[in-house]
């Protein structure tokens, strides 16, 4: 018996993969929403930041799934340690575009008169929404703030949301990334939860797995909790692991020595 049969999961429990809708609200996914709301409404830039697994991919999904489609196109793409040209590439993508060029001019013009087509055209707001930016060359962080400016930087028409580890604010502490810099209008920092928070993580969790009852131990949720450090990736990865272990040794609990000897399967 699979332990999803032995739980009486209706789908694979702890998983990343939910609809934004089922995300748990959080006050500091509360807190990501409103800088980002802010951001945009003023056509400036935001700054989320946290460590790695601490939420910041899932924070910026839920933010933009409620951003209607129909006024907004969202432009969502992931950094790397490449030039500009690759994340370019990725905006044009993202815009549906073909780019037909290496020049850095070009892309810039294609990309500017795309989104001037969505404000004026379609009369949309478009966002450019950066994950991993902490990936970032510090060249990139000069070249992004020339993408954001429209006629002399009086027009508002790009704003900006950048997500990355706590290094992306060294990053920005640089000279040649302080025009950038001085864009943003808002930033939250992204940390693990309490113990409290992870108890009620666990069984929101549950719940959206189709378990409505309590199968963890109070000892397993705090033995969750101090070995993910709070952090959401990997108490997920903890406590599945426990699942696992639980259902192979028929216990109706998970307890935790089920959550220790999990641990000793991930990083």
């Amino acid at each position: 018996m699979t332990y999803r049969a032995f739980f009486e999961f209706i789908k694979e429990p702890f998983s990343s993969d939910i609809p934004h809708t089922q995300i748990l609200v959080t006050p500091q996914l509360t807190g990501v929403q409103d800088r980002i709301h802010y951001a945009v409404r003023l056509g400036a830039a935001a700054l989320i930041t946290g460590d790695v697994g601490s939420g910041k991919s899932t924070a910026l999904r839920y933010v933009t799934g409620a951003l209607h489609p129909s006024e907004y196109k969202v432009l969502f793409v992931t950094a790397s340690a490449g030039s500009i040209l690759e994340l370019y590439r990725q905006i044009l993508s993202e815009l549906g575009m073909d780019v037909g060029s290496s020049s850095r001019a070009v892309m810039i013009r294609k990309i500017k008169h795309e989104v001037l087509e969505f404000v004026h055209g379609k009369k949309m707001k478009v966002v450019l929404i950066i994950d991993e930016a902490s990936l970032f060359r510090l060249g990139v962080f000069t070249e992004l703030h020339t993408l954001t400016q429209f006629e002399g930087d009086s027009k508002p028409f790009l704003p900006l949301i950048l997500a990355g580890q706590s290094n992306l604010i060294d990053n920005l502490t640089f000279p040649n990334s302080m025009p950038l810099a001085s864009r943003i209008i808002g930033r939250c920092h992204l940390h693990g939860v309490d113990r409290q928070g992870m108890e009620e993580y666990i069984t929101h969790h549950l719940a959206i797995a189709g378990v409505h009852r309590n199968i963890f131990e109070d000892a397993a949720i705090t033995a969750i909790h101090q070995g993910s450090g709070g952090v959401f990736r990997k108490s997920n990865n903890l406590a599945r692991g426990a699942i696992i272990v639980a259902a192979r040794k028929k216990s109706a609990m998970i307890t935790a020595d089920h959550v220790r000897i999990a641990a000793t399967e991930i990083f």
